[in-house]
């Protein structure tokens, strides 16, 4: 079999984002929304009356271990995304991802076999593990390997397959709830392993990061990549200036262990670049969209009030509108930018909670409930256009070549955290505030605005070394935004990035 696949080129980019791309965020999605569809089915409450909140004498301890169980995902991802940081750059992008993929399977296995609460908890967290080095490394590798000008709408069509994801979740959840049995939650349980099957066969054949390749020293490797992707041959003078150029960049950066050089600022700004990076996943979220994603079900059910067949069945349809959001942020981010995308997104999600939240406040008001399904709906669309894919394709942007291995697991890290600690103490926050609860995400967005507009600079159309020129020019924590906008893009059509790159190698070979 011809190496790739065949493959060249653009073809090449396309089976890296059906082959891993799609299954890899899918699972992530599907994993994520598995068991707040679940949750309230009478086999798994049998199954695991601990957590049974309806059915509990103390109401606010079966929530706390509800929201511990559910949470148990998310303390596996942190730890997942957290050995990346020692993983990431010793086992390269491919083999990280079928690491990664193979702890899934295992994790899914237990869980989907549980009888008791603490082996479900444990395979919570061991699909966790394995996700979480999936989640930080297929952005990485994605946009490692996509051309400036493309890189964009790459990455972020993560926002479409992720709530894929969670609508397969949600819809295979519905459906088995007709069933009798454990096989209503136990089917479900074992479906992502198809997944993971995908994204290993897949991996098999598609090519590492040429960046990573450099950074090891294997640079005829990746000049045979290179030129895969170029749809060239290795010989070309672009792709030797596209080398000379990671080289640079390399040589810039100095020598010493990563996560020790990402608290030193250095003439490519290197912390600051890291707090942007933790920043936009945080930011992410502040939204309110992992309460929603994590009990959309719950929240049609017992905030809106709406019975259960239809709380599940417009669960699912809630998630297939994030596809739609997904396809408008694609076709837009590269045209308006990262920075426009968010900004108009942090409005909209303002504006949506602010009205789910006090139109949900409204108990035994059907209009108000109904009204408030539609905010809800709405919300998820906004959400998707800016923070569905944006902050993860932003962190592989901003971070440097030298420790961008090394952010992005702990900006990714940090992230679960707050995801830990979200999904944790929102059953008691639901209890205790009901949908008032969203009225602290609505004022989250909008302090979000000013932040964004003030410190994230444009990274669209620029290769992830011009990043490194932008924060070379800037001398301080605002500079970065202003010198993005007055310096020239040199990756804006293929012409003149082939001229660009020949005119960079001829100068790098004078000095």
């Amino acid at each position: 079999m011809s190496r790739f696949l065949g493959l060249r080129g653009n073809g090449l980019n396309i089976a890296a984002i059906l082959g891993v791309l799609m299954p890899g965020i899918m699972t992530v999605g599907y994993d994520t929304s598995l068991l707040g569809g679940v949750l309230s089915l009478y086999s798994f409450e049998k199954q695991f009356p601990e957590i049974n909140v309806d059915g509990a004498h103390n109401r606010s301890n079966a929530s706390g271990l509800q929201g511990a169980t559910v949470a148990a995902f998310t303390v596996g991802g942190f730890l997942g995304t957290l050995s990346c940081i020692w993983l990431g750059d010793w086992l390269g992008r491919r083999r990280l991802m079928m690491v990664g993929s193979v702890i899934q399977i295992i994790g899914t296995v237990l869980a989907t076999s549980a009888w008791s609460l603490a082996q479900l908890v444990s395979g919570r967290v061991i699909i966790g593990f394995g996700v979480g080095e999936i989640w930080a490394t297929i952005p990485l590798w994605l946009s490692e390997i996509s051309p400036a000008q493309k890189r964009g709408s790459h990455v972020a069509t993560k926002g479409i397959f992720s709530s894929l994801g969670c609508a397969t979740a949600l819809f295979l959840d519905y459906g088995m709830s007709f069933t009798h049995g454990s096989i209503s939650w136990r089917l479900p349980f074992a479906f992502p392993i198809l997944f993971s099957f995908v994204i290993l066969g897949f991996l098999a054949f598609l090519p590492e990061s040429p960046r990573w390749l450099i950074r090891q020293g294997r640079v005829c490797e990746a000049r045979e990549v290179l030129a895969a992707l170029e749809n060239t041959t290795s010989d070309d003078d672009l792709i030797e200036a596209r080398v000379l150029e990671v080289q640079s960049s390399l040589a810039l950066s100095g020598k010493g262990k990563p996560l020790k050089q990402m608290f030193c600022m250095g003439p490519q700004r290197t912390f600051h670049r890291a707090l942007l990076a933790i920043g936009v996943l945080i930011l992410g979220h502040l939204t309110g969209a992992t309460v929603t994603t994590f009990y959309t079900t719950y929240i049609f059910e017992n905030n809106l009030f709406l019975p259960e067949a239809t709380s599940r069945l417009l669960a699912a349809f809630y998630q297939l509108v994030g596809p739609i959001g997904g396809i408008v942020c694609v076709l837009t981010i590269e045209s308006f930018g990262r920075r426009k995308l968010m900004l108009a997104s942090a409005v909209g999600n303002a504006t949506c909670l602010a009205l789910l939240a006090g139109l949900g406040s409204k108990t035994g008001n059907p209009w108000a409930a109904h009204a408030a399904v539609f905010f809800l709906f709405l919300f998820h669309f906004s959400y998707i256009i800016g923070f569905g894919g944006i902050p993860y394709l932003y962190t592989t942007e901003i971070a440097p070549l030298h420790i961008r291995t090394t952010v992005i697991s702990l900006s990714m890290s940090i992230s679960w955290i707050f995801g830990v600690v979200i999904t944790s103490i929102t059953p008691i926050a639901f209890n205790s505030m009901g949908q008032r609860y969203f009225f602290i995400f609505a004022g989250l967005n909008v302090t979000m605005i000013p932040a964004i507009y003030y410190l994230f600079p444009e990274t669209s159309g620029r290769s992830l070394e011009e990043m490194d020129e932008i924060f070379v020019l800037s001398e301080g924590t605002l500079d970065a935004t202003k010198v993005a906008k007055r310096l020239p893009r040199r990756h804006c059509n293929n012409s003149t990035l082939r001229e660009a790159m020949v005119e960079i190698a001829i100068t790098t070979k004078k000095i």
